[in-house]
């Protein structure tokens, strides 16, 4: 997973921008794989574990009518985390994981749902929706193998949306940046 971590921190450091977490059921796992990286200052500013639902109300700004209406498992909470956290630590890029590890069912939602976000500069108007992109995922297995799994996924989504900006070109600009090396 850290090669992931590494090509998501190295595409934001080339673009001079930067990247804020929020997360519930993975706990402060994508902040730990993201500072894992050497260099991950250059881009990474910070996270919110915000475990409890009144964390994401009071912290992140998720609309209060919203948890009460569907709870904290859910892909409009995701994106609110996604942008909440973005503009909390005043990063371009925002991501979230909410879901459920288990081992028990939350908010009338089965173990292994799981809801990730990406909030970022342009990522509203390529989704079509305020806020990004959520990725609604349906994971198996223990309660460990389902927070990794939010993690990877979580990264992958915003690679997969640094990567459909500029498709091709981040390498002649780290070329560029490092004086031609």
């Amino acid at each position: 997973m850290t090669s992931t971590a590494a090509e998501v921190l190295r595409l934001l450091t080339v673009r001079g921008q930067t990247l804020a977490v929020a997360e519930s059921l993975t706990g402060g796992l994508v902040a730990a794989e993201l500072a894992a990286v050497p260099g991950a200052s250059k881009a990474f500013r910070g996270s919110v574990t915000a475990y409890a639902t009144d964390l994401k109300r009071d912290v992140l700004g998720v609309d209060a009518a919203l948890l009460k209406r569907r709870g904290a498992v859910d892909p409009q909470v995701a994106a609110e985390m996604a942008a909440g956290v973005r503009k909390v630590l005043g990063a371009d890029w925002g991501i979230s994981t909410t879901g459920v590890a288990g081992p028990d069912p939350q908010d009338g939602q089965p173990v292994g749902t799981v809801f990730v976000a990406v909030d970022g500069p342009s990522a509203a108007a390529q989704a079509g929706s305020p806020g990004g992109k959520v990725a609604a995922l349906r994971l198996n297995g223990s309660r460990t193998e389902i927070r990794m799994e939010s993690v990877r996924s979580v990264l992958a989504l915003l690679l997969e949306r640094l990567v459909g900006e500029h498709p091709g070109n981040e390498r002649a600009q780290d070329t560029e940046q490092n004086g031609g090396f």
